[in-house]
């Protein structure tokens, strides 16, 4: 006697990635995004301290060690203006990273890809950099004394801002001004038989760095009244794209 008849096969469907996968994908391309945003606050760096180095007195406008030790050269050498430009650096850029601490505030459990208070402290350092940009063009690109330093000053700040406000993402070594330790920790890690891939992040922020300073350098030798140029298209766009990228991140 024939047995009941057997039930249908099941019908087969093709798998299809849940929310938590689509969330870290997009979680994956917000991580992505944000350091190619952080490379390019690196690009603002160079060409800020090549132009800083260059024409406003010598001085540098991130780099705080290298201007330490230029203040202990000039004290040496008594040359004052030295010593007024690269001190005078020192206290700016403090008190951009003061400001900047302020506006973009502490890393917080919870926090964004790009946490909004980021956005509005770049915007305060693009500010000063048009500041400096309309003093550039005002002088000819040939800034006096008295005014290159006021510009070098206000550069100093700037880079303040952003050195600081790059804290709030929390990511132990990610600096886009002072990276001597960001060279050491790339030699450490590939002389302990780390992979690149695993350092990649910290050497395109630090190729970001050099290209800048030779983008700057180069402006201010061919089309010294375009230097400003590099600068404001760059941290424009990062203050455009995380104001408008980052909003559901």
């Amino acid at each position: 006697m024939p047995g009941p008849p057997a039930p249908p096969p099941a019908a087969t469907t093709a798998p299809t990635a849940g929310p938590g996968a689509t969330e870290d994908r997009h979680h994956r391309r917000a991580l992505r995004l944000r350091q190619s945003l952080v490379v390019t606050l690196a690009v603002v760096s160079g060409a800020t301290d090549a132009i800083g180095l260059m024409a406003l007195g010598g001085a540098f406008t991130s780099v705080m060690t290298g201007n330490l030790v230029i203040l202990g050269v000039s004290a040496s050498t008594a040359d004052g203006e030295l010593a007024i430009a690269s001190g005078g650096a020192i206290v700016a850029f403090c008190a951009g990273a003061a400001l900047g601490a302020r506006l973009a505030g502490l890393p917080t459990p919870g926090d964004r890809v790009w946490p909004r208070p980021v956005t509005l402290a770049l915007s305060v350092e693009l500010v000063l950099l048009i500041g400096y940009a309309v003093g550039w063009w005002l002088t000819g690109a040939r800034p006096g004394t008295v005014v290159a330093l006021l510009l070098l000053f206000a550069l100093a700040a700037a880079l303040g801002i952003q050195s600081s406000t790059v804290q709030r993402f929390g990511v132990s070594g990610m600096s886009t001004t002072y990276l001597t330790g960001t060279l050491t920790t790339v030699v450490m890690r590939l002389a302990t038989g780390r992979g690149v891939r695993e350092v990649r992040h910290s050497i395109e922020i630090l190729v970001g760095l050099v290209a800048g300073a030779a983008a700057g350098a180069g402006l201010l030798v061919l089309l010294p009244m375009a230097a400003p140029v590099l600068q404001l298209v760059a941290l424009g766009a990062v203050v455009l794209l995380g104001a408008t990228a980052f909003r559901r991140r």
